[in-house]
């Protein structure tokens, strides 16, 4: 195993690039190396956009879902090398789960690290997982494990079926409704340097079998920790699965429970009742 330490965020918009010319011909097994960046200091501008754009808090301490946006370029960094097997453009993630094991301070110096594991087979396809951790002090106060599926490809003979499910009990009582702008997608990938083309508009989105652009399910995730957010133990594991796409426009609603301590939820399209997100929050 090979861990390379990066001196800054890398450039996301040129990794998708590299991505797309490389995307034919992949295949093999997972890489074991790993990314890693130290000392990393939260852009507080940058924080303060993606709070707007998620409709989060903004204070002292990092909302629970902003650490993926300093691991997430590194992951690209994983994704986009020609050694890993899955081709980047079209994947879509299914969960994520996210264990806050302490209060991030925004003003903290953060060390990352990122990897892949779990190349498992899914009824549409194969999924993997690209797992991070933060620490700040030497202590580990941040961890995540994002699964995404390419639909169509094949994971190594004698793979591990994936788990993409999340549980949640009955959650029959909206308490909110979004009205969902056709622009969201973009407003988010501006932020996020998320730039999946799935995401960015109906035609882009078209090329890999959707019929519209899709929102990003860590926007959803985000937005829904958005609603109970000052309502959370210090430590807790919030995690998610992204059912159906989310189709820009849409209006969808959010329900929620109050279960050990945490909370239940559920994104659903308004009209026809759809799950879009199902997630759980408990203390650790």
């Amino acid at each position: 195993m090979a861990t390379t330490t990066l001196d800054a965020a890398p450039n996301l918009g040129a990794l998708y690039a590299k991505a797309t010319v490389t995307a034919w011909g992949r295949g093999g097994a997972l890489p074991d190396d790993r990314v890693a960046r130290t000392g990393v200091e939260v852009d507080r501008a940058h924080l303060a956009e993606y709070a707007r754009v998620c409709r989060l808090p903004f204070g002292d301490v990092l909302p629970a879902t902003y650490p993926h946006m300093l691991a997430f370029p590194l992951q690209m960094v994983l994704m986009s090398d020609r050694a890993f097997p899955l081709a980047l453009p079209g994947l879509v993630h299914v969960r994520n789960r996210i264990e806050q094991l302490a209060p991030v301070p925004v003003a903290a110096r953060l060390d990352l690290e990122v990897w892949a594991e779990r190349f498992a087979t899914h009824r549409s396809g194969a999924t993997v997982d690209l797992c991070a951790s933060v620490s700040t002090g030497g202590a580990e106060v941040w961890r995540s494990r994002s699964t995404y599926l390419a639909r169509g490809a094949s994971a190594p003979a004698g793979a591990e079926a994936a788990d993409v499910d999340v549980h949640v009990g009955a959650l029959d009582r909206a308490v909110a409704t979004w009205r969902v702008p056709d622009d969201a997608g973009r407003r988010y990938a501006k932020v996020s340097g998320d730039v999946n083309p799935i995401h960015l508009s109906g035609l882009t989105a078209k090329a890999f079998g959707f019929k519209r652009a899709i929102a990003h399910g860590m926007w959803v995730k985000a937005r829904a920790l958005g609603a109970v957010a000052n309502r959370l133990p210090e430590a807790f594991a919030y995690d998610v699965q992204f059912k159906k796409p989310l189709f820009l426009p849409s209006t969808v609603t959010l329900s929620t429970a109050q279960v050990d301590g945490g909370w239940d939820l559920a994104v659903r399209n308004a009209k026809s009742g759809s799950d879009h997100l199902l997630g759980t929050i408990r203390p650790q």
